[in-house]
C-alpha cells in the first residue's frame, strides 16, 4: 500500500462515523464501571456479613471454652456472675447481643434485662448436637447474623449454649461507611475510562490516517498475524467439517505436522472422542480431552453472522499440568480422609480399652491394645520395609485405610521391593493411584470376599507394577476402549467429558509419557501391569 493509500481525505461519512463509535465506547465505559460498582457493592456487604459471622463465632468459641462460664452455668445463680461478664465482653467486642442460655431456651444473659429467663429465640438443635454453626435470625432486637455454640463439660455433655451477633442494622451502617469510597472508586474509574476512551478513539483515528471503512476491512488480510500471537490454539472449522483456519498453538496441542488447512477433521489423526466432537459442530465448552500427551480443554461454539450456520469456531487450552496437580490434590485429599478414619478407629479402640480398665479387666484391656497397635503396625511396617519411594509408601497407606473404609482388603505382596524410583512424585501417584481407585471400585462391584492386591518390584532397570482385585473384571471385547477418555464402565450418569472415565485415560497418557506399557488382563479379577524404566542409578531394591 502506497503512503498516498494512507493520507485520504477524511470524508463527512467518516467523521460521524468516528463520533459514533466514540459515544459507544463511552456507553461501554459506563455500562462496565456501573456493573462493576453493583458488584463491588454485593461483594462488600458479603464480606461485611462473613467478617460479622466469623467475629460472633470467635467470641462464641471463646466463651465456649471459657472456665469462668461453664462453672457459672452449672452454678446456683448463673445471670449473678455471668450478665456483668458477658456485657462487658459485649462492650469490648462492639456485638450487638451474647446471651448464655440453658439448653431448654432459657436465658441467662441479654443485654435487654427484662428479656433474661424468658426462651431464646433461634435454631439451636445443631448447637445441641455439638456443633458451633451461624445463621440469620429475627430476635428481639430485630434480625441479626448470629453464632451459636455449646458449652460442654468435661463429660461431654452440654450444659449450656452461647449465641452472639449482630443486628443486619448495625451491619447496614458498617456498609453504608464503605459505600462512599465504592461511589469515589467508580467514578474516578468512570473519568479515566471516559478520559481513556476519549484518547484512544483520537489515537485510533491518528494511527489509521483516517482511513474509510471501505479501506479498514481490507487491513482484515493481517488478521493471521494476530492470530499467530494468541496464547490458546484456535481451529476454525466449515460447515463441511474442513479446516479453514489454524494458528501455531493450535497445530502444537493436537500434534500437527504441516498446515492442515483444507483438510476433513477426520484427516488429523485425532482421538476418536476429539475428532467426534469436531465432526458434530455441537456446542462444547470446557470438555476435557485426552490425546497422546496432553489433556486439554476443548470448547466449541458455532458462530452464526446474520442467522446462518458458518461452522464452529474452536479453543484449545493445555491443562496437561494442571491435571497432574488435581491428581496430587486428590491423593492428598485421600491421605487425610485416611487419617480421619483412622482416627475414628482409635478413638473406638480408645474408648474399648477405657472402659475394659474401668471395668477392672486389666490383663484384657493390655491384650486388646496390644493386639491393635500390632495389626495397625504390621501393614505400616511391611510397606515402608518394601517401598523405599516416600510419595508411594504414603499413597500406598492412604489407600489402603481407604479400602478399609470402604470393605475392600488392600494387601501388598511380600515379595514386593522398591527403593527410590527417580520417578516424578505426580506421575506416580497419577498411575497407582488410578489403579487402586479402579481397582477398588471394581472389588466394591464383586462378592466377598473383596480384595485388592499390589505389588511392584524392580528389574533390570524397570519398574514393574502389578494391581489385581476380585472384581467382576474386564470383557475381551472391552479392552480396545479401556484407556479411552470418557469411557466407563460405572452407571454414573454423567456426560463425556465432565470427569467420567478420566482415570485409566490419565494413567495410560502418564505410562505413555515415560516410555512404558500397561497391559490388562481381562475375565473375572482384572490384572494390570504397570511397566515403566526407571532413571539411570534409581530404582534399587532396599
Amino acid at each position: 500500500m502506497t503512503g498516498a493509500a494512507w493520507r485520504t481525505p477524511r470524508r463527512r461519512g467518516d467523521v460521524s462515523l468516528a463520533r459514533r463509535l466514540l459515544l459507544l465506547q463511552a456507553l461501554v465505559v459506563t455500562v462496565v464501571v456501573l456493573t462493576s460498582t453493583v458488584v463491588a457493592y454485593l461483594d462488600a456487604r458479603q464480606a461485611v456479613r462473613d467478617k460479622a459471622a466469623e467475629e460472633a463465632t470467635a467470641i462464641v468459641e471463646s466463651l465456649a471454652d471459657s472456665p469462668l462460664v461453664l462453672d457459672a452455668v452449672t452454678g446456683p445463680d448463673p445471670t449473678a456472675v455471668l450478665q456483668p461478664y458477658v456485657e462487658q465482653v459485649r462492650a469490648d467486642t462492639g456485638t450487638s447481643f451474647i446471651t448464655v442460655l440453658a439448653p431448654d431456651r432459657t436465658r441467662y444473659t441479654h443485654p435487654d434485662p427484662a428479656q433474661i429467663g424468658r426462651p431464646f429465640r433461634g435454631t439451636i438443635a445443631p448447637a445441641l448436637a455439638g456443633r458451633t454453626f451461624t445463621e440469620t435470625y429475627t430476635g428481639t432486637l430485630g434480625p441479626s447474623v448470629r453464632a451459636t455454640g455449646p458449652v460442654v463439660d468435661a463429660g461431654g455433655r452440654v450444659v449450656a449454649l452461647v449465641s452472639a451477633g449482630v443486628t443486619v442494622a448495625a451491619i447496614g451502617q458498617d456498609l453504608a461507611a464503605a459505600v462512599p469510597g465504592i461511589v469515589g472508586t467508580a467514578l474516578v474509574t468512570l473519568a479515566v475510562g471516559t478520559l481513556g476512551s476519549w484518547a484512544l478513539s483520537r489515537r485510533l483515528r491518528r494511527q489509521t490516517h483516517g482511513l474509510s471503512p471501505g479501506q479498514l476491512a481490507r487491513m482484515v488480510d493481517y488478521h493471521h498475524a494476530v492470530l499467530h500471537a494468541v496464547r490458546e490454539g484456535l481451529l476454525l472449522v466449515d460447515g463441511e467439517q474442513r479446516v479453514q483456519l489454524v494458528n501455531d498453538e493450535a497445530r502444537r496441542l493436537l500434534g500437527l505436522d504441516g498446515d492442515p488447512t483444507g483438510r476433513h477433521v477426520a484427516e488429523l489423526g485425532l482421538p476418536p472422542e476429539l475428532t467426534a466432537v469436531l465432526a458434530q459442530q455441537r456446542t462444547a465448552v470446557d470438555e476435557v480431552h485426552v490425546t497422546g500427551s496432553r489433556v486439554l480443554v476443548v470448547s466449541q461454539a458455532p458462530p452464526r453472522p446474520g442467522g446462518r450456520s458458518a461452522g464452529t469456531v474452536v479453543t484449545l487450552r493445555d491443562s496437561t499440568e494442571l491435571r497432574v496437580l488435581t491428581g496430587e490434590l486428590a491423593s492428598v485429599r485421600s491421605f487425610a480422609e485416611s487419617l480421619r478414619a483412622q482416627a475414628h478407629e482409635a478413638a473406638n479402640r480408645l474408648h474399648t480399652t477405657v472402659s475394659l480398665v474401668e471395668l477392672g479387666r486389666t490383663q484384657e484391656a493390655i491384650e486388646f491394645a496390644t493386639a491393635q497397635l500390632a495389626s495397625a503396625q504390621r501393614l505400616t511396617d511391611r510397606v515402608v520395609d518394601a517401598v523405599g519411594d516416600p510419595v508411594l509408601s504414603a499413597l500406598l497407606l492412604g489407600k489402603a485405610a481407604t479400602a478399609h473404609e470402604r470393605g475392600v482388603l488392600l494387601e501388598i505382596d511380600p515379595a514386593t521391593a522398591v527403593g527410590e524410583t527417580g520417578l516424578p512424585g505426580g506421575d506416580l501417584v497419577t498411575v497407582v493411584g488410578n489403579l487402586l481407585d479402579n481397582a477398588i471400585d471394581a472389588a466394591l462391584a464383586g462378592d466377598p470376599p473383596r480384595e485388592v492386591q499390589f505389588a511392584a518390584e524392580v528389574a533390570d532397570g524397570w519398574l514393574h507394577i502389578r494391581v489385581e482385585d476380585t472384581g467382576p473384571g474386564v470383557r475381551e471385547e472391552d479392552l480396545p476402549r479401556l484407556f479411552e477418555r470418557g469411557w466407563s464402565t460405572k452407571e454414573t450418569g454423567a456426560p463425556a467429558g465432565l470427569g467420567r472415565g478420566l482415570g485409566l485415560a490419565l494413567a495410560a497418557q502418564a505410562v505413555r509419557r515415560h516410555g512404558g506399557t500397561i497391559t490388562v488382563r481381562p475375565g473375572p479379577g482384572a490384572r494390570f501391569v504397570v511397566s515403566l524404566p526407571l532413571p539411570v542409578h534409581a530404582g534399587a531394591a532396599r
